[in-house]
């Protein structure tokens, strides 16, 4: 029994070395181990064997307590006590340690795990966080390249806002040069009607001035 505890003390300090320092893959190893090991039924057998060595923790316990009241009644402990004595004193010790280490195991292992699945996570979060900034530079571009197009159009807003404003101006300039022509042609209408009056009266008058001439003639 001693030796089987001191094999298992001795593997759970290796276990628990290898969770405290880190060599090469062989952490990672120890931890997918007790992983494996907490799946299924293994952790009612390790509640089980805990409690089995739990329970010879206290009967050497009260095997210790019954040798030395003995050895108190009797004022001295004989050899046989005395070597029963000590192998439950270095047993009980053994399987105290053991439990102790085993409990230990557990935490680091249970607290390793978090922390593996925190840095995931971070890993993650790190990646995911990168992503939204790369997204945000690649908005940032299009919305400077927005701005520049918006720019470039108020620009061209602006040149053609000038322009239709010249073209109104022109197109006052030349309606009232049309208005100044249509003017001058009335005017320049009128002037020839009354020229071709004055042609008509001035046709009539010679015409009336050729009969008298050919009357004065015919006398």
């Amino acid at each position: 029994m001693i030796q089987l505890l001191f094999v298992v003390l001795f593997a759970e300090g290796v276990v628990a070395f290898l969770l405290l320092v880190k060599i090469g893959p062989l952490r990672e190893l120890v931890i997918k181990s007790l992983d494996q090991i907490k799946m299924g039924k293994g952790p009612a057998t390790i509640k089980t064997i805990a409690g089995t060595m739990s329970v010879i923790l206290i009967s050497d316990f009260i095997s210790i307590v019954k040798i030395q009241n003995k050895g108190v009644k009797l004022g001295t402990m004989s050899p046989m006590d005395q070597v029963l004595w000590r192998t439950h004193l270095l047993e009980a010790s053994l399987l105290g340690f053991t439990l102790f280490l085993g409990f230990i195991i557990d935490r680091m292992h249970h607290y390793l795990s978090k922390l593996i699945g925190l840095r995931s996570s971070v890993g993650a979060s790190k990646e995911e966080l990168d992503r939204l900034q790369k997204e945000k530079i690649q908005l940032k571009e299009k919305e400077d390249k927005s701005s520049q197009e918006i720019k470039q159009l108020q620009d061209k807003i602006s040149t053609l806002t000038e322009d239709l404003k010249k073209l109104k101006l022109e197109c006052a300039e030349k309606d009232k040069s049309i208005e100044t022509a249509e003017s001058h042609v009335a005017s320049l209408q009128k002037q020839a009607a009354d020229l071709l009056l004055e042609y008509d009266r001035l046709l009539e008058d010679n015409q009336n001035l050729q009969t008298q001439s050919l009357g004065y003639r015919s006398r």
